[in-house]
């Protein structure tokens, strides 16, 4: 089967003060957090979350003393704090070392197809699909599987795709000491597929490009790197 490609008309990063559409407002590419957000403990917060999940299942009508459903609000509470949500916690943020750049090596480097799974803030349900990174090199590069970590950080906390994007192209602006960086993501969105108008056929796409990945021809070279086998 060939191989889909990203098309060119991928939909670009607009200003951070514009609007997406009716339902993506992004005011800022930080995920919108209150100050007391880690007072408690991660301990604490799965406690309250079990007690708060279960009211949600016994509002539901669901019998809590089945076998197969007792031990579900603890479940949730800890794969809430623990996994699907560990990135809001900024002391899980990927610790990334840098290497010397001695092959000198002044071309684009892309890592492609790196598999993401986030949740949609608007309805807590899954976001998945594949991320592309691209960047040019200031003097230093920054190990392959350190790439990978950042976009799992990123998306392990409740997400619009937008936000997403602009927060690995930034992060990795910062750590890498460069504006020259790409991040290309294409995703299915499962509030689109599994509720909704139910599309299970369409993917969303988004794109951050810093420095020289706002040149047309540069930008056309990271794309064809996505669409090669």
């Amino acid at each position: 089967m060939r191989q889909k490609e990203i098309s060119l008309n991928i939909r670009p990063i607009k200003p951070l003060d514009e609007e997406f559409d009716d339902d993506h407002l992004l005011t800022s590419w930080n995920t919108p957090l209150r100050e007391d957000a880690f007072v408690l403990s991660d301990d604490e917060k799965i406690e309250q979350i079990e007690k708060r999940f279960r009211e949600i299942m016994e509002i539901l009508g669901l019998d809590l003393t089945d076998d197969s459903l007792k031990g579900t609000p603890r479940r949730v509470a800890k794969m809430y704090v623990k996994e699907v949500f560990s990135g809001l916690n900024p002391k899980n943020r990927p610790v990334a070392r840098l290497f010397e750049n001695k092959y000198k090596y002044d071309q684009m480097l892309v890592e492609k197809e790196i598999t993401f799974y986030s949740h949609c803030e608007h309805h807590f349900v899954p976001i998945y699909g594949k991320a592309h990174v691209a960047y040019f090199s200031s003097g230093k590069v920054i190990g392959l599987s350190k790439i990978n970590r950042i976009v799992q950080y990123f998306a392990k906390r409740p997400q619009v795709q937008e936000r997403l994007t602009v927060q690995i192209g930034k992060e990795l602006q910062r750590i890498l000491g460069t504006e020259h960086v790409g991040v290309v993501m294409d995703a299915n969105h499962m509030c689109v597929a599994s509720r909704g108008v139910g599309d299970t056929n369409s993917k969303t796409g988004t794109a951050f490009f810093g420095g020289r990945f706002t040149d047309e021809n540069t930008k056309r070279e990271f794309l064809n790197y996505i669409n090669s086998k």
